[in-house]
């Protein structure tokens, strides 16, 4: 069986499991407008709002990440579904891009959610040239932080304390796409004078980025699994 039909198979075996238990929607996705909720609080100022929504839409989605990834890896855990998947001589590479594409189709229902609230509750707006400027973020940077989450998910899924070790291996490296995915959503904003076409370097880090973890994924998932 090629790599391609293992990834889809996989995926959809995660996505069946998702709808059938509505831990997004019950609980990732109100746990995320919780927290775009309580930064309109905390910062209580629109003009600020409006300057730092980028950001905290970014913030809010990487927070919610913690959670998903959590979430899927305990599921395979649970039952030794993984080292069953293992012991069948399943591909590692395939397990990894469809766990990545998995998770980048949650992450993109959490990402359209957190966009209304930023554009109902900061009043974020979204000028026309901006727009594909924005659906280039938000896939380069899905893509890279559902390659990130799988593959420390994946390192972390038979450690002690995981749920606490996760945070501290994945959010350092995550930054880079906080940082360039924020950068290029103020340019899609139009936030502090920014134009599109300042967003678009910022882009190419995040697909330089999606690349370099997707295919180190592929090859490294394997054996960060075994251990």
């Amino acid at each position: 069986m090629s790599t391609w039909r293992i990834a889809r198979l996989i995926a959809a075996k995660d996505l069946r499991i998702e709808l059938r238990s509505r831990v997004v929607t019950n609980q990732v996705l109100p746990f995320a407008a919780l927290v775009m909720v309580m930064f309109a609080f905390a910062l209580d100022n629109d003009a600020v709002l409006t300057r730092v929504a980028p950001g905290l839409v970014w913030l809010a989605t990487m927070f919610s990440m913690l959670v998903l990834v959590q979430r899927t890896f305990a599921v395979e855990s649970a039952d030794g579904a993984l080292d069953a998947l293992q012991v069948a001589g399943v591909r590692p590479g395939g397990i990894f891009l469809g766990k990545s594409l998995a998770l980048a189709v949650e992450l993109a229902v959490l990402e359209v959610v957190l966009l209304i609230a930023a554009v109902v509750l900061y009043q974020a707006d979204v000028a026309g040239s901006g727009v594909v400027l924005l659906v280039a973020t938000f896939v380069a940077a899905t893509t890279g932080l559902a390659f990130v989450g799988t593959l420390y998910g994946g390192l972390a899924a038979g450690a002690k304390g995981r749920e606490t070790l996760l945070p501290l291996l994945m959010l350092p490296v995550v930054a880079p796409v906080l940082i360039g995915a924020t950068r290029a959503t103020e340019a899609a904003f139009g936030t502090n004078g920014a134009t599109s076409s300042e967003g678009w370097p910022w882009v190419g880090l995040l697909v330089l980025f999606a690349a370099l973890f997707g295919l180190g994924g592929t090859l490294a998932f394997g054996s960060l699994i075994d251990e």
